[in-house]
């Protein structure tokens, strides 16, 4: 049977979630749904004894995520302690089902054990330098996310300077760029599930080859942090031996994240999915971190 959506409206999520499920294990139960996702919606159901969640990609997700790369990743880390292996993956829907984690919490970012075990966790990932046949091009997104507007401008009126001195920090960036490897992209704290000693790292539909440290710029333009948050993050992952050079780096990768996700929310805004708060903090990294990285540069 073709698993893949009916895009026509012809079923509503829920009951293609609960299509496919039945298809994969036969008869399901105790069908919730959970918190609305950013990309995606997921529902919890019971099948064979055992608690599933089940991801169903969300409103023009078919243009921001490669579902074919993504099981490619999923490939890449089976087995590797990072996160159980999907019951069930379709890299042509992305619809995915996973074991429940009963008990599982998200990382406190205030939470400096949480931190530290966050850290040790993409440490690991990065020490592997595991390795998947695409590229996360972080500026060609930047720029993808902005065509998605279909021709529509930025609701910030000084888009196009921001814009430009973002850019203008690439050549920095480049230079001090010593390895790539499988990188998460969306190393977030809402994507660390903790339950007791186990911690696993969810989600990997925007991993691809990248600089690891691009990681720890996307844990903080997540949070509403401080320059002194960001810099005690850098030093919990680098146990307080960073360089001032990298460090600087991470300062510019921040402002680069920060002006992908604004992109991102404004290409969801057109869609009628707003993110609030959210989306302003995500410009205002953009903007605040390119003064903090040019301001460092002057130092080295």
């Amino acid at each position: 049977m073709n698993l893949q959506e009916n895009r026509s409206g012809e079923r509503t999520i829920e009951e293609t979630a609960v299509r496919v499920a039945h298809e994969v294990f036969g008869e399901t139960a105790d069908w919730c749904s959970l918190k609305k996702g950013m990309t995606n919606r997921s529902f919890v159901f019971t099948a064979g004894g055992e608690r599933y969640i089940i991801r169903v990609p969300g409103e023009g997700t078919e243009w921001l995520i490669n579902r074919k790369q993504e099981a490619e990743v999923y490939k890449t880390i089976s087995g590797r302690g990072f996160c159980d292996d999907p019951a069930y993956l379709s890299p042509e829907t992305g619809i995915k089902i996973t074991k429940f984690l009963e008990h599982a919490r998200t990382c406190e970012a205030d939470d400096e054990n949480d931190l530290r075990s966050c850290m040790a966790l993409l440490k690991k990932l990065h020490t592997m330098k595991l390795q998947v046949p695409h590229t996360f091009d972080l500026y060609r997104q930047i720029d993808f996310y902005e065509s998605l507007w279909d021709g529509k401008g930025s609701i910030y009126s000084d888009y196009a300077e921001t814009k430009a001195k973002v850019l203008s920090l690439k050549d920095f960036i480049e230079k001090q760029v010593t390895s790539v490897c499988l990188s998460h992209i969306d190393a977030v704290p809402d994507n660390f599930l903790i339950c007791g000693e186990d911690i696993q790292l969810t989600d990997w539909e925007y991993s691809g080859m990248q600089d690891p440290h691009i990681d720890i710029a996307m844990f903080c333009v997540y949070n509403d942090w401080t320059k002194k948050d960001v810099d005690r993050l850098i030093d919990i992952y680098f146990d307080g031996e960073c360089s001032q050079a990298t460090r600087v780096k991470i300062y510019c990768y921040i402002s680069a994240c920060g002006l992908l996700w604004s992109n991102w929310c404004e290409f969801k805004r057109h869609l009628e999915v707003e993110f609030g708060e959210y989306a302003l903090r995500q410009y205002q990294y953009a903007a605040d971190y390119y003064r903090i990285a040019v301001q460092e540069m002057k130092k080295l």
